[in-house]
């Protein structure tokens, strides 16, 4: 329940300081609160656009494809299972071409899902530890983080671009009003980091959920532990070629992140030991 209500609250600080940088921006341009109006309008778009369209966007991005029970009948038959201790409709099942060993899902509710997992995670876990995996997958689903996640990376991303615009007027701009270049220039700086640690502290907290309801759905903590460790390790060896939009989709950070600090600061996913920890306490 408080991971909920964090998650409004956060999703709300989000479309407020899209709004806010809309009306600053339309006041440099005389359009003073239409400017926020507009901004509203485009996160409305924009989050039309990935609530309907954003699981085919994301698997013909990555090139999955959907593999039938006779194509993969032990992948189906781990989903149909975990899905049936679940609760919630049996997913559709995708395959990814990579040697990268990670898997995600996507999908606005549990009747639109999609579980894809790469080749690369297929040669390396065994079945119990791809139980666990894939449990955590179906509890994103279920809980309809997918939705929450794509809602939260339209709108970062649109606050990024308007950032990315006001740079532009700033630069090239008349220069009439300098001190609204100068606000305009530290909101087009700050606003981006703001909106990414707003982002990244909604996609953190449901990873550590979905491994607790990934490890009860399968039975097996400590199997998804044992995942979790391999995983790293895989990813860290073959970084994926993914796109920083999607990086919280993916069960393990996709880039890998070894020995980068600034880049596991800005991580979309916990601490690997942390999740692993609370995962062996269960």
């Amino acid at each position: 329940m408080f991971e909920n209500t964090k998650t409004v609250i956060l999703l709300t600080v989000l479309t407020l300081l899209f709004m806010g940088i809309g009306y600053f921006v339309g006041s440099l341009f005389g359009l003073g609160s239409l400017g926020a109006l507009l901004a509203l309008l485009m996160a409305a778009a924009t989050n039309f656009t990935s609530y309907f369209f954003s699981d085919k966007i994301v698997l013909k991005m990555y090139g999955a494809k959907l593999v039938s029970e006779e194509e993969a009948p032990v992948l189906h038959s781990i989903v149909s299972d975990l899905a049936r201790n679940a609760g919630i409709p049996k997913p559709k099942v995708a395959i990814v071409n990579s040697a990268t060993p990670n898997a995600f899902a996507t999908g606005r509710n549990p009747n639109n899902a999609v579980v894809a997992v790469t080749t690369g995670i297929l040669n390396l876990l065994d079945r119990d530890e791809l139980e666990g995996v894939l449990g955590h997958e179906l509890t994103h689903v279920k809980s309809r983080d997918i939705l929450i996640s794509s809602v939260a990376a339209t709108i970062a991303s649109a606050i990024v671009w308007i950032a990315n615009f006001s740079q532009f007027f700033a630069f090239f701009g008349d220069g009439d009003d300098a001190g609204g270049i100068i606000g305009l220039i530290l909101m087009s700086i700050l606003a981006p980091i703001a909106a990414t640690i707003v982002q990244l502290a909604i996609s953190r907290s449901r990873e550590f959920k979905a491994d607790e309801g990934g490890a009860r759905i399968s039975g097996k903590p400590w199997a998804l532990a044992k995942a979790l460790r391999k995983l790293e390790m895989g990813v860290n060896a073959r970084p994926m070629d993914a796109n920083p939009s999607t990086a919280h989709m993916f069960i393990v950070n996709p880039f890998g992140g070894r020995g980068r600090t600034l880049a596991k600061l800005f991580s979309t996913h916990p601490p690997m030991n942390e999740r692993i920890k609370r995962l062996e306490e269960m």
